[in-house]
């Protein structure tokens, strides 16, 4: 089990970075944290043209190297249109879940960098009609309320066509090490990798690993493939959220559940025009497995349908990369107070390190 330090080191790390507001391809102040953080441990990291984040952690050149990546942005929204009146119109950018947005806290990121706060409008109960009780409203009928008085009000504040919104920055405890947040998703992936590069500094005889924290996957799910591109890894190991099945409208959909352990995907695919998904390489399934079993860390499985990660386009970049999704368990994904287990975390980092130290001249990458 987990200590208290470590609990409280990941903890203050996922808070510090679920509070900060970064809209895909608006990373820049995640980036700046989590470089910031790298440099205090005394590792360098460098941006390239897109924003990515990249980490190389020499090792022994004679190994497969490895990418180890998560991705920093987050989902929301965009300006798209002020009203003469000072409300604001936007469109969505990523996955954002249109049942759950009325009545929502948002910030406003304006030119200068400051959050300016804001509540998605929600027609007032008492002049709700029968047939509006159970509507769902679409992105083009929302609007969003932040005070002003006017379009030129609006604009003299730094906010304009282009400006972007997210999810009103949020962070809790709650019961058994789990908390809740707005951007778990996948600020939580990010924090694991954060402490799993600490850790694999330590490390001796280990592959060169590639620490990557990577842009706009909420977006397009390809900002990471420059990188890809670039250091040409032979493995591929990425982190983000599995879906747990442990609430009352999850039941049967998997055999995932909060607290449990980290997670593996044997199958993830996304049918809704993308037609992609990972099927991992059987080789760093085998290891994974193999590592949990030794360091005695639960490692679930999961099959998923209507799932995407950026290792889908990762692993036909180059001459094809051994890929594999690994993850935390997550409850309420996409929405404005997504919860996940901090023990969890903590165990998919001390998997990641293991399974990267075991990595050896062994290994058939070939399938």
């Amino acid at each position: 089990m987990p200590n208290l330090k470590e609990i409280n080191s990941i903890n203050n790390t996922l808070e510090d970075l679920v509070l900060i507001s970064g809209l895909s391809g608006h990373e820049t102040k995640v980036r700046d944290y989590l470089k910031k953080q790298l440099k205090q441990n005394a590792l360098n990291a460098k941006t390239d043209v897109l924003g990515n984040l990249i980490c190389t952690l020499k090792g022994n050149e004679k190994l497969p190297s490895v990418i180890l990546f998560a991705h920093m942005d987050q989902l929301g929204f965009m300006v798209k249109k002020i009203e003469d009146n000072g409300y604001i119109r936007v469109e969505r950018v990523g996955g954002v879940p249109e049942k759950a947005l009325l009545s929502q806290d948002v910030v406003i990121v304006n030119n200068k960098q400051e959050l300016i706060q804001g509540v998605i409008g929600n027609k007032a109960h008492h002049a709700t009609q029968p047939n509006e009780k159970y509507a769902v409203h679409k992105v083009n009928e929302i609007y969003i309320d932040a005070g002003f008085k006017s379009k030129r009000e609006v604009i003299r504040n730094g906010v304009n066509i282009g400006s972007p919104i997210t999810y009103a920055p949020y962070y809790k405890s709650l019961k058994n090490n789990n908390v809740c947040g707005s951007s778990i998703d996948d600020r939580a992936g990010c924090a694991v990798i954060l402490n799993a590069a600490k850790a694999l500094t330590k490390s001796k005889n280990r592959p060169t690993v590639h620490i990557v924290f990577s842009v706009q996957e909420e977006f397009n799910l390809r900002g990471v493939l420059p990188v890809i591109n670039t250091l040409k890894p032979n493995i591929a190991i990425q982190v983000d959220l599995t879906l747990t099945s442990d609430t009352p409208d999850m039941v049967n959909s998997s055999d995932v559940y909060l607290g449990k352990g980290p997670c593996v995907s044997l199958f993830s695919f996304h049918g809704r025009g993308t037609l992609n998904g990972v099927i991992p390489h059987p080789a760093i399934i085998e290891i994974f497995e193999k590592v949990a079993k030794t360091k005695k860390i639960n490692l679930q499985r999961s099959v998923a349908s209507g799932i995407l990660t950026d290792a889908s386009y990762v692993q036909f970049a180059n001459e094809g990369i051994a890929s594999i999704d690994v993850g935390f368990p997550m409850r309420y994904s996409h929405s404005s107070r997504e919860v996940c287990n901090l023990n969890d975390l903590i165990d998919l980092k001390n998997l990641l390190v293991a399974v990267i130290n075991k990595i050896d001249k062994k290994i058939k990458l070939i399938r």
